[in-house]
């Protein structure tokens, strides 16, 4: 069977998928894509099932050489790709034929680069998903290593050239306005503390990784105190003491102490996990119906859409 083998991984490259559900209440972290959006779009450009699993590469720096013909699909933050030399686009299905070499460079304005195969990548599955989360060393699942091969779950036909359209990509580079979906703490804040969070820009900082990011900005001035710990979820905003806020991720904690105003949807979320320490970030208040019905749609999208024959552009079933 063909595969991808690694030469190069980068700063970090995991195997990631729609994320582990079901097993929070064990203490196991949902994992996932943090990139919802690209991570989607590169699975749709080949077929792939739409929690296909795919490779996340954290700031580029990967290396890889074809054994065999493989498609793939490379989305996410913006950087320079090449096969064999030669500078390729993203956002398109690309084809490796044996002994061609894959290199994507290191990104330096945005952080994730998602790298799809046709077929979905094949990797241990645990508890009911490919998706590793680092820090809980489950069996079989770790960090992607020079040496690795990185083979399809399953033989895919290959599919014609394809390629996003421009107005369907992320705008990585436009304002990064995250909304805030109010929980039921909400009334626990100071409204000047309410409107301080959502008025001012905030600076991501050099605590970010797949657990969270923190920001740093104008703080609180008088956040609740601490609750009794309590299940949380992904995009939560925690307050601690020092009145700067933390944006929960995919391999966050299952349980925390720290008051929360609200949530940032998921799709958002994806758009937070792309900015690099230094970036600027605001909140906007939104509501719960608004966030869902734009996450309705775009599940809509991926399974009652297919590729015109051209490949430029998707109809509607």
């Amino acid at each position: 069977m063909s595969f991808l083998e690694v030469v190069r991984p980068g700063v970090q490259s995991t195997i990631q998928d729609s994320g582990r559900r079901g097993y929070r209440h064990h203490g196991l972290a949902a994992g996932g894509a943090l990139d919802l959006i690209s991570y989607t779009w590169a699975n749709k450009l080949l077929d792939n099932p739409r929690s296909a699993a795919c490779l996340e590469i954290v700031l580029g720096g990967f290396h890889g050489i074809a054994r065999g013909s493989l498609q793939i699909a490379i989305t996410g933050a913006a950087t320079c790709v090449t096969i064999n030399g030669q500078p390729v686009e993203q956002w398109q299905t690309l084809n490796l034929n044996d002994g061609d070499e894959l290199a994507i460079d290191h990104s330096t304005h945005h952080r994730l680069v998602y790298l799809a195969v046709a077929g979905g990548l094949d990797s241990p599955e645990q508890f009911g998903s490919r998706s590793v989360v680092v820090r809980e060393k489950l069996e079989g699942q770790g960090p992607v290593q020079a040496g690795d091969r990185l083979m399809p779950l399953q033989p895919k036909r290959q599919v014609p050239e394809r390629k996003v359209p421009d107005h369907q990509r992320p705008d990585l580079d436009a304002e990064a306005v995250i909304r805030l979906i109010p929980g039921y703490q909400y009334p626990q804040f100071q409204r000047a503390d309410i409107i301080r969070l959502t008025t001012n820009s905030y600076i991501v900082g050099d605590q970010t990784d797949r657990m969270g990011f923190r920001l740093q900005g104008t703080p609180l001035c008088s956040p609740p105190p601490g609750i009794i710990s309590e299940g949380i979820a992904l995009g939560a905003v925690q307050i601690p003491g020092d009145g700067q806020p933390i944006v929960l991720l995919n391999d966050c904690q299952t349980i925390g102490g720290y008051p929360k105003p609200g949530v940032v949807p998921a799709m958002d979320c994806g758009l937070l996990a792309q900015q690099l320490p230094g970036a600027q970030v605001r909140f906007e208040l939104s509501d719960l119906a608004t966030a869902q019905n734009q996450r309705r749609l775009f599940e809509l999208h991926y399974q009652h859409t297919r590729w015109c024959r051209r490949g430029r552009a998707l109809e509607w079933l």
